[in-house]
């Protein structure tokens, strides 16, 4: 496997960054302010990344957050994921994630259910917030019962999960749950 690489890039919220090896993904960043604190926060978290053009996969993987974040449901199922190092739990909890289709939400609680653990809602919630590959794992579809924001850990908290979720024509006020 090649080494690894990160490229920062303009979207409709911000300057977002993602990193990886190979042709797989091995993090993701949402807007951290600029361009300098998203690359500063990418260096810190990959710090064997080196900012470079990203190979043509990875490329797919960068358009498709650019145009789902500009308003176009772009399916990001088939970006390759680097999830060998996360909890089962967690790699259950963002696969179910990554099926909630742009424009609809589910609770932590109907995951949970969904994972047959219907006690489970606060581990959903803190593999949320565990999260590294936001917007490709899309846990800002994800809300807290009866369809409230609940938490949301990037930059910007719940008013940017808002803002996706309506660049993405999901109302957090009246989920339109999937």
């Amino acid at each position: 496997m090649t080494g690894q690489g990160f490229a920062v890039f303009d979207t409709a919220i911000g300057t977002c960054g993602l990193a990886w090896q190979g042709d797989t993904v091995i993090g993701t960043s949402l807007p951290e302010g600029s361009a300098d604190r998203t690359r500063a926060w990418l260096t810190k978290r990959f710090p064997d990344a080196v900012e470079t053009a990203p190979p043509e996969a990875i490329r797919h993987a960068v358009d498709g957050i650019v145009a789902l974040l500009a308003g176009e449901p772009c399916d990001l199922a088939e970006v390759d994921l680097d999830l060998g190092r996360l909890p089962e739990f967690n790699r259950r909890v963002y696969e179910l994630t990554r099926a909630i289709p742009p424009g609809r939400t589910l609770t932590y609680g109907e995951i949970a259910h969904r994972l047959g653990m219907p006690g489970a809602a606060q581990a959903v919630g803190q593999a949320m917030g565990n999260n590294p590959f936001p917007i490709i794992v899309p846990c800002h579809r994800v809300l807290a019962a009866g369809g409230k924001d609940g938490g949301f850990s990037a930059r910007g908290g719940v008013a940017t999960k808002r803002r996706m979720l309506v660049i993405e024509g999901a109302l957090a006020d009246e989920p339109t749950l999937f």
